[in-house]
């Protein structure tokens, strides 16, 4: 990029033509008159057209350079040699300027367009294929590829947010430089880019495209909703993007006061969110580095949000708090009287609104019901070079087909809570162990190198409460000493996935103890 061809002082290249055709019209007028108002002939197309010439700027139909109708209601109108050919040619070479002379086409130095709008189109509820894919735009893509390779000689603009650079440096220096050019190419093929991706991901969901779960070639259309301050610690950047084209998940809740999300923030709050998804009964989870630290189930939310904070009153402090029913103004009293980074629920009573506004640093997020879409979404997880992609695991946990594999079998409320342990211990990081009694956590131990470490931390955590509470595993026992421990504990009953080559010890510590335990054949490894 060390001569600029922008320059070149071939009467062609003193052509000052512009194309414009926007779905997004935003600004378009005020660029246009500045345009008009420093020489610049506008060319342009369709409703573009009219929207320029009513509000008085001289308008050359795109028709009128091509000699050719708009046709196929209006699927044809751009896509011909005097448009390409004015966007393509490198006027540095003299056989592309003579040719340009003897064709009678004029180079094109500025294109403004941004597509039809097909994101908003598929995302508007009970939308039609045929009308999403009468807004897949083709005249558009074209031109902005075309003009983008051939940044040398010309200017694209897919982004208003750019018009007021691009005048700046038409009327300070006479044309746009190389250096913004460049940055105008690079942008615009990153919009094609996205706009294919959405294209491709909103037809490739449909039951009748028959696409595998893992294509050989995925795009992924991502969006960006907010940069944060910086990322897991301050010395990193970071920034926040939307997947698809649907605003679900995480990503469509709605904040109702509080400083910006951090990283740590938003991450901890997807942990949090996807163990509440766990339960249908009132359920509060206290969420801390990703693990949790306190969660509970009962017959109404203020009791499950203060036992949630009773199983670990330490680590609560500073953590996230998620329940799955509105947030009630006793629960806020009681949330207020110590330090929450974000509390998280499908909805806030004015009345806790009220309470939360004399602690104007807690986050307070609204969030959106499951999205329609959001189970498909894979999970992502970086490795160098690239990423893995997995399935989200939404089997609902349920022992209805557990093995009982000790001589005594699970009273019914140990039952109960068996069950809750599983729906817990799938959400915490391995090797995971979770004590849990009265539909409660009472000690979890996470991400632990063995897991009979795991079983002492939580079994620490519960301390004398341990006596006839159940102990969930996210994965096998490797041998019999997570046992023991939880029988000199005073745990009654254990559930695991079962299939070490030393289960047999395991279960003969088991009876030896008189506890019972239970075989579920699924592992809950999260990494």
């Amino acid at each position: 990029m060390n001569q600029d061809k922008w320059s070149n002082q071939n009467n062609l290249s003193q052509t000052r033509r512009a194309l414009i055709s926007v779905s997004d019209k935003s600004g378009i007028v005020e660029l246009a008159q500045e345009l008009e108002r420093l020489g610049w002939e506008i060319v342009s197309t369709g409703g573009t057209a009219r929207t320029l010439a009513g509000a008085g700027v001289t308008v050359t139909e795109a028709s009128e350079v091509t000699g050719f109708p708009e046709i196929l209601g209006g699927r044809v109108k751009t896509l011909h040699p005097k448009i390409h050919g004015g966007l393509l040619a490198r006027l540095d070479l003299a056989e592309h300027r003579q040719q340009l002379a003897k064709q009678g086409i004029s180079p094109i130095r500025l294109l403004v367009v941004n597509l039809y709008p097909f994101a908003q189109t598929i995302s508007r509820p009970g939308v039609e294929l045929a009308e999403a894919v009468e807004n897949i735009d083709i005249g558009g893509p074209a031109m902005i590829r075309a003009a983008a390779k051939n940044f040398a000689h010309v200017a694209v603009v897919v982004n208003p947010a750019r018009y007021g650079q691009v005048i700046a440096e038409l009327s300070e220096k006479g044309a746009i430089s190389e250096e913004m050019r460049f940055r105008l190419a690079a942008e615009a093929f990153t919009h094609t880019a996205h706009y294919d991706a959405l294209i491709a991901g909103y037809l490739s969901a449909r039951p009748e495209s028959g696409a595998e779960l893992f294509p050989q070639q995925l795009s992924l259309p991502l969006q960006k909703i907010q940069e944060l301050r910086y990322g897991e610690n301050p010395q990193q950047q970071a920034a926040f993007y939307a997947l698809g084209w649907k605003s679900q998940g995480l990503a469509a809740a709605r904040q109702l006061q509080g400083k910006e999300l951090s990283f740590n923030n938003l991450n901890d709050l997807q942990a949090a969110w996807e163990l509440l998804r766990e339960f249908d009964e009132p359920t509060a989870v206290a969420v801390k580095h990703t693990n949790p630290c306190g969660v509970a189930s009962d017959k109404t939310i203020e009791k499950a949000y203060q036992r949630a904070h009773d199983a670990d009153p330490v680590s609560i402090f500073g953590g996230i708090v998620a329940l799955n029913r509105p947030v009630s103004a006793a629960v806020a009293t009681e949330m207020s009287k110590i330090f929450l980074e974000v509390v998280a629920a499908p909805a806030f009573d004015p009345e806790a609104r009220e309470i939360f506004s004399r602690k104007k640093e807690i986050r307070l997020l609204e969030m959106a019901p499951a999205g329609p879409d959001e189970d498909r979404e894979p999970e992502l997880k970086k490795v160098s070079g690239g990423l893995l992609l997995q399935t989200v695991d939404r089997e609902p946990v349920e022992l209805s087909s557990a093995r009982v594999v000790t001589e005594r079998a699970p009273t019914g409320e140990e039952w109960r809570d068996l069950a809750f342990a599983q729906k817990v211990v799938k959400h915490v990081k391995s090797n995971a162990i979770v004590i849990a009694k009265g539909g409660c956590t009472l000690g979890v131990g996470a991400g632990q190198m063995n897991r009979v470490g795991a079983a002492r931390i939580a079994l620490e955590q519960a301390g004398e409460e341990a006596a006839g509470a159940v102990l969930g595993s996210d994965a096998f026992f490797p041998f019999p000493d997570t046992v023991e421990v939880a029988a000199e504990a005073g745990v009654t009953a254990l559930v695991q996935p079962g299939g070490s080559q030393k289960d047999k010890a395991s279960i003969e510590a088991c009876n030896r103890h008189g506890l019972a335990m239970v075989f579920t054949g699924r592992r809950y490894f999260k990494h």
